[in-house]
Order: C-alpha cells, then sequence, then structure tokens
C-alpha cells in the first residue's frame, strides 16, 4: 500500500471577526499521493482556497489553523518553526493563483523574480540561476525563454504569466503543486493548454498537484481522484470514474445536475437549492442537511463521517452505512 504525500486530518480553521468565529473549515481530511492530481471541488464559499492556503502555512489573519494535522512526507507542517516552513514552502510545496498578474510583482522582470526564488532556496550564483530560470521557462512550453527573462509581467499573456508562476514553482524542485483555479482567469484555448501542461509535468515529473477547481468538467478531464467541499467539510471522495459513474451524496449529484448540456436546450438550467451556511451559524448535524431533498431526522442530529462504500470511494452520508429509518 503506497503512502500518502501529504495527508490532512481534520483540518479547522477560524477567522475571528467582529461579527464572530466563522467556522471556514469544519474537520477537512484528504491524501495526496506521490504523482497523482487530486481535485478539490465545491462551490464558491465551501472553504476551497483556504484549504490551499493553509498547507503552505498562508492562512491570512485573522484566520488561524485551530486543529488538525497536516503531514508532508510524515512530518506535522504545523509544528514547525517558521524558518523551517519557509524553506518547504517554495522549495518542496509551491502554489500558483487564480490571478497570475496580481501574484507577481509589477516592478521585477521575470528573471529577477526566478533568479531571487532560485537563490533563496538552492544557494546559487546570479549567473547559475539566470541560466536554471530560461532552462525551466523552456519547459514549460515558453517561446524565447532568454527574452522572457527580461520582460515585466505586464508584457505577458494570462497564460504566459501562469507558465511563469509553475517555472517559478519548479525551479526550486517543488513536489507537490497546489494549484488554486489556475486557469479561471484565462480564454477556453489557454485554459485547455495549461491543464495539459499539469497533466504533462504529473506525467514526466511525477509532480503532486491538487488542483482546486469549481469546474467538474476539468476535473474529469485531469484528474486521478476528486475530494467534494462543502462548507469546509469533505463529503465525499474517490477514484474521478467511480465518482462520476456512481456519485453517491446529494450535494455531489446536484453539482453534476448543474453543468450545463446539449440535451436540456431549452429547459431551466437546475440548480442546489438555497446557498452555503453562514460559516458564523453553520447548522447542527450534516451541513448540507437545509438543502437535501433526502434529510431526515438523523441529518439534522448528527454530523456523518466519511465510510467506504467501494473501492476508495468514501462519502459522508447518513443514507450509506447505516439504517436509515425516518
Amino acid at each position: 500500500m503506497r503512502e500518502p504525500l501529504i495527508s490532512v486530518c481534520d483540518l479547522q480553521v477560524q477567522f475571528h471577526t467582529y461579527a464572530g468565529v466563522v467556522h471556514a473549515l469544519n474537520g477537512v481530511s484528504f491524501d495526496l499521493y506521490p504523482g497523482e492530481i487530486l481535485g478539490l471541488v465545491g462551490e464558491t464559499g465551501c472553504g476551497k482556497s483556504v484549504t490551499g492556503l493553509a498547507l503552505l502555512g498562508l492562512v491570512p489573519p485573522p484566520g488561524e489553523v485551530v486543529g488538525g494535522e497536516i503531514r508532508y512526507r510524515g512530518q506535522n507542517l504545523l509544528a514547525l518553526p517558521p524558518a523551517q516552513m519557509r524553506a518547504l514552502r517554495g522549495g518542496k510545496i509551491a502554489m500558483i493563483f487564480q490571478d497570475p498578474a496580481a501574484a507577481l510583482n509589477p516592478v521585477f522582470t521575470v528573471g529577477e523574480q526566478m533568479e531571487l526564488v532560485t537563490r533563496r532556496h538552492r544557494r546559487m550564483g546570479r549567473e547559475a540561476a539566470r541560466r536554471q530560470a530560461a532552462e525551466v521557462l523552456r519547459s514549460v512550453g515558453m517561446p524565447e525563454p532568454e527574452r522572457i527573462l527580461d520582460t515585466y509581467p505586464h508584457e505577458l499573456s494570462g497564460g504566459m504569466q501562469q507558465r511563469v508562476m509553475i517555472a517559478m514553482a519548479l525551479s526550486c524542485g517543488a513536489e507537490v503543486l497546489v494549484a488554486d483555479e489556475p486557469t479561471t482567469a484565462l480564454d477556453v484555448t489557454i485554459q485547455a493548454q495549461i491543464l495539459d501542461l499539469l497533466v504533462d509535468l504529473k506525467r514526466t515529473r511525477g509532480l503532486s498537484i491538487l488542483l482546486i477547481t469549481h469546474n467538474l468538467g476539468v476535473v474529469a478531464e485531469t484528474c486521478d481522484r476528486v475530494a467534494v467541499l462543502y462548507a469546509g467539510f469533505i463529503v465525499e471522495t474517490g477514484p474521478t470514474g467511480a465518482i462520476f459513474q456512481s456519485m453517491k451524496h446529494p450535494y455531489t449529484q446536484g453539482l453534476l445536475a448543474a453543468i450545463p448540456h446539449p440535451s436540456s436546450r431549452g429547459r431551466p438550467l437546475q440548480a442546489v437549492p438555497g446557498t452555503v451556511p453562514d460559516g458564523l451559524q453553520p447548522p447542527p448535524g450534516c451541513l448540507f442537511h437545509p438543502r437535501c431533498p433526502f434529510a431526515w431526522d438523523r441529518c439534522r442530529q448528527e454530523r456523518p463521517v466519511l465510510l467506504e462504500v467501494a473501492d476508495g470511494h468514501q462519502v459522508a452520508c447518513h443514507l450509506y452505512g447505516g439504517e436509515a429509518e425516518r
């Protein structure tokens, strides 16, 4: 049995605001294995981006991790001193964001930014760092990498900026890439190119990728496994094929039904009724029960746990694994 590269167990994140405590993550648990792409999907406000930031120790104030563990190669990242976490961040675990233009510094050239990252993590001289930067840019499909090194971020297209961000992650030998909606700001053609690049990096470099997205179509095309997040809690997880062929949780079913399809032309789009619960006052029991068409008394009183319903396929729902007497 293979060991996970990253193991997240019962991760809890809260934000302390003037209105009260916002429960952003309510016990998130999942594993990321070497050389796989794990899709983390859910509606806006479900905690996807907070999960990604927590992996790198970047949850912004007034947020804080209040419980759980994040283990990388068996080492609990939440217990590391700040200096050790900085060495891992950008070195072994890297992140690319939805808007690369906002992540890149507009007053420094691409080369200056890539060289700074490489020199900090790998103790290279300036010339060696520049040579490596050009090589990595070439490996992610950037034309004329030497010229790109001397350009400023605003001189590049959105797709080229995202390739630069991926190259910066690879330049320090990252084993894990957290990709937070990496194609949302790009047009459809460039989206496909970036996704193809991520799949190729998984295959050629053995890169492990946590792909955060709301797009189930992207998950179906690129991910080996998928974890469905709702209100800061994983409600279903398993191999991508198994999830799409036999999804169990009513929320997952609702997400798939909401995808437009050519056969539905002329009919109104389906939607999951209601909204994501208020993080200040999450409902008791199953967090999805106020929106669930199958909710019964147990759902309103007891929070379900992830149970295995097939090989590697887990679901957190009282409709499975127990008596469903209503």
